[in-house]
Order: structure tokens, then sequence, then C-alpha cells
């Protein structure tokens, strides 16, 4: 058994570490630079550890077990189960954008052969892995769908930055295009997944039960940033309530919050453009999103307002942002709504500075073109944001940043000491 992982990133590399423990696989990425990096042993999303990933790295094709790495097309046309953990974005009006999908399957489809498994693990809509990805890979291979080569769809479960819950820890749910391919992709995963797995009824049900898992999140978060600005508006603390509530044995603790990242904040649009594609307008869902990507503006808005209220300048202030990843203590900055609040900040005339310790400089500048430091500046400022919970921001003396009469403003809730604004 030969297995190609295509894509390398935030879910290809863990899982393609994790099979090559005990079978031959080649992992494949068009980044020549993330391959490079790869092959000498670094990863710089910090998923795998280092020494986990040195210890499975070949250097050539030529091996029972082990991870090889490459951009050469060559090296994965002798497997036979091909993985496809791409990423699945939306545009900027929230549309999906499925070229990485095509364009991964152009490449599998170059290679196929007849037997071949081809295994789908990237976020989609129902009906996607069958109805968008199957003929890309017959007009590349010639093949016929079920005869020569056979598919399964088995979404990721990654959560970026944990290190508790990793890809052999989560339970992984299967499915095959056959009965008996369905069997074949369960065994493979259940190979290597400590969690166990369960083999779902068809590929659309696999699809649907990925896609309604963040949706749920993005709604549940959805409703407690509602509470938090009702309550703000009654001047009730929201922790405080949510920490009352929580006694209770079935409420769910969700915590008001900026919702972004690669799950979350795309997911339920994927499966709003399929309802509507069948004239059903989903409005729970739909409201759930604009409620959460609203909540940057709110942030800024209330940041100021707290300003103006202790007569602070808002023209030409200084003002510091903590965090600029979608999530705490990680370094992956994929659809964060930090730069939701930075953005909207900028429109007041506020000098902005963005420390972040996690944060990639030059890829959160060539993402958003935004300046970005991993040192906190010695000096003060009329106002400081919380928008991310590192653990290294619990290390600073926070408050010894702020000039007198200045705005803490704590997104998260993270921090112990007293704060002017708290979601």
């Amino acid at each position: 058994m030969k297995i190609a992982v295509i894509g390398l990133g935030y879910v290809g590399l863990p899982l393609a570490r994790l099979f090559a423990t005990k079978y031959h696989v080649v992992g494949f990425d068009i980044n020549t630079k993330r391959v490079k990096e790869l092959q000498s042993g670094i990863d710089s999303t910090l998923e795998v550890n280092n020494e986990d990933l040195q210890s499975v790295l070949k250097n050539n094709t030529n091996f029972e077990k082990g991870l090889f790495c490459t951009d050469d097309i060559d090296s994965i046309k002798d497997c036979n189960y091909y993985i496809v953990t791409v990423p699945t974005p939306v545009d900027s009006t929230n549309r999906p954008i499925l070229t990485p999908l095509y364009k991964a399957s152009e490449t599998v489809g170059q290679v196929l052969k007849k037997g071949d498994i081809v295994i789908y693990e990237s976020t989609v809509y129902p009906g996607v892995t069958e109805e968008e990805c199957v003929p890309v890979l017959e007009n590349m291979s010639s093949l016929t769908f079920n005869e020569d080569f056979f598919i399964g769809y088995s979404p990721e479960r990654i959560n970026p930055g944990d290190k508790e819950h990793t890809v052999d820890k989560i339970l992984k749910v299967t499915s095959g295009s056959t009965p008996d391919v369905g069997q074949k992709v369960d065994e493979l995963y259940a190979s290597v997944i400590v969690a166990g797995t369960h083999l779902a009824p068809t590929i659309k049900v696999a699809e649907a039960a990925k896609v309604i898992e963040n949706s749920q999140r993005d709604i549940n978060i959805a409703f407690v940033n509602e509470l938090a600005k009702i309550f703000n508006l009654m001047e009730i603390d929201t922790n405080a309530v949510l920490e009352a509530a929580s006694t209770k044995w079935n409420f769910l603790p969700f915590k008001p919050g900026l919702v972004g990242g690669h799950c979350i904040g795309v997911d339920p649009y994927y499966l709003a453009q399929k309802a509507q594609t069948f004239g059903y307008h989903p409005e729970i869902i739909l409201a759930g999103r604009r409620m959460n990507d609203g909540m940057g503006k709110y942030v800024a808005s209330e940041v100021i307002k707290l300003m103006v209220q202790k007569d602070v300048k808002i023209k030409n202030s200084e003002v510091l942002v903590l965090g600029i990843t979608f999530k705490e203590n990680c370094p992956d900055v994929r659809n964060t709504k930090s730069v939701d609040v930075v953005s909207n900040l900028n429109t007041y005339g506020v000098n902005l500075t963005i420390y972040d310790p996690w944060a990639s400089s030059i890829e959160v500048m060539e993402e958003y073109g935004l300046k970005t430091t991993s040192n906190l500046p010695d000096k003060k400022y009329e106002a400081i944001v919380l928008t991310v919970a590192h653990r290294e921001f619990k290390e600073i003396d926070i408050r010894s940043y702020l000039k007198e009469g200045g705005i803490l403003y704590d997104v998260k809730g993270f921090l112990t000491c007293n704060v002017e604004g708290r979601l």
C-alpha cells in the first residue's frame, strides 16, 4: 500500500506524518518552499513537532514506511491511495471557491490507475465530491468512475494549535463510493486513528455531517455574541451571566468572540450555497454568519466609544492590538477576524501597532497588507485591544503599557485584571 497526500498544510501534514508511521507515504504540494522546509524537518505551521516529522522523513521514494515530501508529480505515480487535503475557502462575496479542489483533482487524474482510490478530506457542501471532483478525475485519466477507480470521503477534523486533540485522537467519519470501498477506506483510517472511526452510509452523508459541525458552532457563538451586545447595553457582565448559567447541567458553555479561521467562518457559507440551489434560503445559518461577521466592526466601535467617554483623543492616538491570528497559540492567520477589528479602527485615524508573537509578519503582510511585530514595543498607548488569547499575553503587565486614563478592551475575557471593556 502506497499513499499520496495531496496538500501539506495544517490538515495534510499531520495526516501524512501519522500514516507514515505504518505506511509508505508521499506528501505532494505545489509550494516548493513548503516542500523544502518539510524535507529539512521543519514545520512552520507548528502542527507537527519537528522531532516527530524528522523521525518519519525519507530522502527518496524507495522505502517500506515513512514520508517523502515532493513537488514532483512523478513521485506519486505508483501510489494506490490518493488523499486530497487542499483548502476550500470563500471569495469576497462568501461564495465557495472550489478551484484548489479542481486543481488537485487534475493532478491526481494525471496519475490515476485502475483500482486506485481517491479520498477527499476538504470541507465541502454535499455533492461536491461526486458531482464536481469525479468528472475531473474521469476527464484527466480517461478512466470510468466505480469501474476503474473509486473514491472516498473522510472530512478533516483538525483543530489548529490543539496539542491534545491531535489527528489520531479525533474520531474519523469515513465513506466510500461503494460499500466495499467504504469498508476499505474505513479500515485504512482505523489502522492509525486510535479514537476510532464511523463509517457513514454515503459520501453525501459524510459531507453533510462535516459541514453542519462547524455551522452548529457558528450559530451558538452568534447567539452568545448577540447576548453580549444586549448585556453590554444593560451594563451586565456577560461572563458572569454565562458562568451562572453554566451551573445548569445541560447549558452549552459557548463564549462570545471573533469567529474566523478556515472552518467555522467558512463552512456555513458552503451549506447555504447548496441550500440556495434547491430554492431554500437558510435564514438561521446566514443570520448567525451576519452576526459573527459584524463583530469586528462592533468591537472597534465599542473601543472608540469608550475612548470618547474617557475623553481620550481619537485622531492620531496610539492603539495596540494584541493578536492577529484567528485563534490562540497558533500561527494560522487564515480568515482571521482580528483583521476586521484592525481595519475598522483604522477608519478612525488612529496609529495602530499590531503585536503577535505567533504570526508570521511576512504572511500577514502578503495576505492582508498589515505590518505586525513579534516584539512588543516599549511605549505607552491610549488604548489596548486584546483580540487573541495567546498565553504570552498572560505574562505581560498589560496595564503598564497604558497611558493614564487609557482603555483596555478584552475581546476574549482572557485577562484577570479589571478592564474597561469586555465582550
